[in-house]
């Protein structure tokens, strides 16, 4: 309902890439182009800067972004109110969630979602903790689940639960039988990374800094870049990992790995990341309540 070549501009603005605007608005580049182009020959000037594969905004850009922001902020406000009114609750959801959380935790979460919501349609993009953070910051989705600690304080981040993570050894790995391993131990063996940029990655990493160990000590034979991959490599007898325990469930009833606990503990926040906004759409605030009850609830488990 809002003025479709406003909304273009402002996500172009926000993002100074025709490219990511047109990945966002699930339009083609082309078709971006056209809406700026409009909304600058109905203001009879450029809006935008565009030198050496770059863009910005020029000064009149800048002032047409500072009222879109609020005409738009002002079009999600009457459109809450009036669906509050009306009790529709209806759209689309853009969530984002990494890997370990895309694949083990949310297809029963959204699967209980949607049966409440049949009429809210959720889209998912996957990505390591990284990844998520940085569509979050760019606004191409709605709310992130990450796995790691999230650096950016302009975010706003809220505690899920919190996960354990296992060391998990091939069934006839030498250290089966010890009722837990520390740190130290595990630098003796052949080690199987995640990739850079996985949440699941760099909580160890800071875990093994905080020990006294330099990450670079492990015998690294392996970086792999999804949790099905690095456990099939531990099936393999390939080496060892370290994971969240609530992916290995379906190997730990195969008897195909073996989990053994850490000592101390090691555990990693399973987090919610959106932005700090005045306002969010209704399907939104009820995307968030419903994920707040579940995470309660497996909490209790």
């Amino acid at each position: 309902m809002a003025d479709r070549r406003l909304q273009v501009f402002h996500t172009v603005a926000r993002l100074l890439s025709f490219t990511k605007a047109a990945e966002t608005l699930h339009m083609t580049q082309p078709a971006v182009t056209f809406q700026v182009r409009q909304l600058e020959d109905y203001f009879n000037t450029r809006l935008f800067d565009r030198t050496h594969n770059r863009i910005s905004l020029t000064q009149a850009g800048e002032r047409v972004f500072e009222y879109s922001e609020r005409i738009l902020d002002l079009y999600g406000e009457m459109d809450n109110s009036v669906r509050e009114l009306t009790g529709e609750i209806s759209g689309v959801l853009m969530l984002g969630a990494s890997t370990t959380i895309a694949e083990y935790m949310l297809p029963e979460m959204l699967g209980a979602f949607k049966t409440k919501y049949p009429n809210l349609v959720v889209r998912l993009k996957v990505g390591n903790t990284d990844g998520v953070v940085q569509m979050i910051e760019n606004n191409v989705i709605d709310l992130g689940i990450v796995e790691a600690p999230v650096l950016n304080k302009k975010l706003q981040v809220e505690l899920c639960r919190n996960d354990e993570l296992v060391l998990v050894v091939p069934p006839k790995h030498p250290l089966v039988g010890k009722s837990s391993v520390s740190l130290k131990e595990i630098v003796q063996y052949p080690y199987i990374w995640r990739e850079e940029g996985s949440g699941t990655r760099e909580v160890i990493r800071d875990q093994l800094e905080h020990a006294g160990i330099n990450p670079d000590e492990l015998d690294v034979i392996m970086e792999l870049g999804s949790p099905e991959a690095v456990k099939g490599a531990v099936e393999a007898g390939i080496g060892m990992t370290i994971l969240s325990r609530s992916s290995i469930q379906k190997e730990l009833r195969l008897g195909t790995v073996i989990a053994i606990p850490l000592d101390p503990q090691l555990t990693r926040p399973f987090s919610f990341v959106h932005q700090k906004q005045k306002f969010r759409l209704r399907a939104i605030e009820e995307l968030l309540e419903f994920a707040r009850e579940y995470c309660a609830q497996q909490s209790k488990k």
